[in-house]
């Protein structure tokens, strides 16, 4: 891994009929009945290749697809588009650890207008008015809603971890001393002086001291710096996520309301 972070960005949509999901591979999928047989089918199909517990996770979410094109008697055109949006939306949120969730909005937007109003060959009429109502509100119910559940088990989590220097400070390991034991040095200055070596070396001891506690204080000013907006991150997460939920509240009432 190279240690890069993508950055959220804008994608383009496309028609995704048969994409992913083959004439062929639909058959096979509609012959499934239980839901082993159709995790087995769909693995085979989408190439999910991931361990535990992300493989269940994914495999899980494409069965709730199917079984909601059962439900509401989609066709194979419709059923093999889906999975492919599903797929698509999926991996744009877990193409980054980052905040991405104003793109992904963005990104199911225009697929669903993709695959609605007939304007070949930039989009095609797949789904009706009222059935791209119940794909958007499935969407917005079962894979919006646990966005930041689904970036939480499929991306790398993002550490900080900061370290400090210090520009034109001597090292605090042992003071630099000229060498005591050379002959004459010790007798000189006691002879000079009248004190001994061990005065001297915690005279000289002292400036490493004052350093050790003017990086201290430096740590401890940027510790609380750190926490400081580290708080202030945290509220904002939590604004977000309280917008991000009004507004997923919002859509699904004003779908309901123009049923």
């Amino acid at each position: 891994m190279d240690g890069t972070i993508k950055l959220p960005h804008d994608l383009k949509a496309k028609v995704m009929l048969w994409t992913d999901v083959s004439y062929h591979d639909m058959e096979e999928i509609n012959k499934m009945q239980s839901i082993p047989d159709l995790e087995s089918a769909l693995c085979s199909v989408l190439r999910v290749d991931l361990p535990e517990p992300r493989k269940g996770v994914l495999l899980e979410l494409y069965v709730q697809t199917v079984l909601f094109c059962r439900e509401h008697s989609f066709n194979k055109e419709q059923t093999s588009t889906l999975l492919s949006i599903i797929k698509s939306i999926h991996e744009a949120n877990v193409e980054t650890p980052l905040n991405n969730s104003e793109q992904c909005f963005k990104y199911c937007r225009e697929l669903l207008l993709c695959h609605s109003v007939r304007r070949p060959p930039f989009s095609i009429s797949l789904f009706n008015a009222d059935e791209v109502n119940r794909v958007l509100t499935y969407i917005l119910s079962n894979y919006m809603k646990h966005y930041k559940l689904y970036k939480y088990i499929f991306t790398t989590q993002v550490n900080l971890d900061l370290s400090l220097r210090y520009s034109g400070m001597p090292d605090i390991g042992s003071p630099t001393v000229e060498d005591s034991s050379a002959p004459g040095v010790e007798n000189e200055t006691e002879a000079e002086d009248g004190t001994s070596s061990e005065t001297q070396q915690a005279s000289i001891a002292a400036p490493a001291g004052a350093t050790s506690e003017l990086k201290a204080l430096i740590e401890q000013q940027v510790r609380e710096q750190m926490m400081l907006v580290s708080g202030q991150l945290d509220q904002r997460i939590k604004e977000k996520a309280s917008q991000q939920n009004s507004a997923l509240d919002y859509s699904q009432n004003s779908h309901k309301a123009k049923k």
